[in-house]
C-alpha cells in the first residue's frame, strides 16, 4: 500500500500543478473546473494501473502502463500547450479573438478524445511488447 502511494505521488504533483496552472490562466470567468476533468481522469488511470500492478508500474502489464502514458501525453500536453499559448498570447490567440475564453469551452472534450486515442495506441503497442 505504501509503495502505491509513493509511486503515485509524482503523478499527483504534476497533475495538480497542471490543474493549478489551468485555474490561474483561465481565472474565475472561464471553464477551469471543466478543463481539469481530463487531468483527474489521468490520476484515476494512474491509480488503476498501480492497483492492477500491485503497487508497481510494470506489474499490471505493459498495456496499462503504455496506455496510461498514451493518455497523459495528449490530455496534459494539448491542454497545457493551449493554456500556455493563451497565457503568453501566442500568435494572438487571446488578443485577436473576439471571444478568447471560448477556446476552453470544448477543450475538455477534445483532450479526452485525444487521450482516449493515445490510450488505445499505447494499449495496442503494449500488447505487442514481450
Amino acid at each position: 500500500m505504501l509503495s502505491t502511494v509513493v509511486r503515485i505521488l509524482p503523478v499527483l504533483f504534476v497533475t495538480l500543478a497542471a490543474v493549478a496552472y489551468v485555474a490561474y490562466v483561465e481565472g474565475a470567468d472561464a471553464f477551469a473546473v471543466r478543463n481539469s476533468v481530463p487531468m483527474l481522469v489521468l490520476i484515476l488511470l494512474a491509480a488503476l494501473t498501480l492497483y492492477r500492478g500491485g503497487g508497481s508500474w510494470r506489474g499490471a502489464d505493459w498495456r496499462w502502463l503504455l496506455g496510461t502514458l498514451g493518455f497523459a501525453i495528449p490530455a496534459l500536453g494539448l491542454s497545457l500547450y493551449l493554456h500556455y499559448g493563451y497565457h503568453t498570447d501566442l500568435d494572438g490567440i487571446r488578443s485577436n479573438a473576439m471571444y478568447p475564453l471560448d477556446l476552453f469551452r470544448y477543450l475538455p472534450a477534445y483532450t479526452l478524445v485525444a487521450g482516449a486515442i493515445g490510450f488505445a495506441i499505447g494499449w495496442i503497442v503494449g500488447r505487442n511488447v514481450r
